[in-house]
């Protein structure tokens, strides 16, 4: 992972790889809450889409040209979520992104697609743990005044 990044709501330590309500490992100060109208556009989405999400995480990355998000799932939140299929939502902001997506296991070949400045992506039910990445950011295709980069805004109910 190389992107910048910033957790609304809970935040990640990435030193035990956990969500927690302070930034132990940074300033130990609260998690900033989620605007409630970023909650709002999640919770429609997530409706739009028949499923139901109560956010109370966003994690804002940043991506420059170079960054990259090697494959991964998505498999941190309370089981209890994870579970009951509650989707992740992705806002997808400035220059587009070459994001793959694969199956249940890191075995499955990934399929490649473009998420461009506007688009939404859902991971919910039987989707949810399919693993998937950012392998490419590209340049210069961010609308006029939001580039150059790319940050993306997931959702998630822990």
């Amino acid at each position: 992972m190389s992107v910048g990044m910033l957790c609304l709501g809970r935040h990640w330590n990435g030193i035990t790889y956990a969500y927690e309500d302070r930034r132990s490992d940074f300033d130990d100060l609260p998690a900033p809450p989620i605007p409630e109208e970023l909650r709002d556009f999640a919770r429609q989405a997530a409706s739009d889409a028949g499923y139901e999400l109560h956010p109370d995480v966003c994690i804002m990355n940043f991506y420059t040209v170079e960054s990259r998000m090697g494959v991964h799932q998505d498999k941190d939140e309370s089981q209890a979520s994870i579970a009951s299929g509650a989707p992740i939502v992705s806002l997808s902001l400035g220059d587009a992104a070459r994001f793959v997506v694969g199956g249940l296991t890191r075995r499955e070949r990934t399929q490649p697609m473009v998420l461009r400045s506007g688009d939404v992506l859902l991971m919910g039910g039987a989707s949810r743990l399919r693993f998937h990445g950012v392998t490419k950011i590209l340049p210069g295709t961010a609308p006029h005044g939001t580039g150059p980069g790319r940050f993306n805004l997931t959702f998630r109910q822990w």
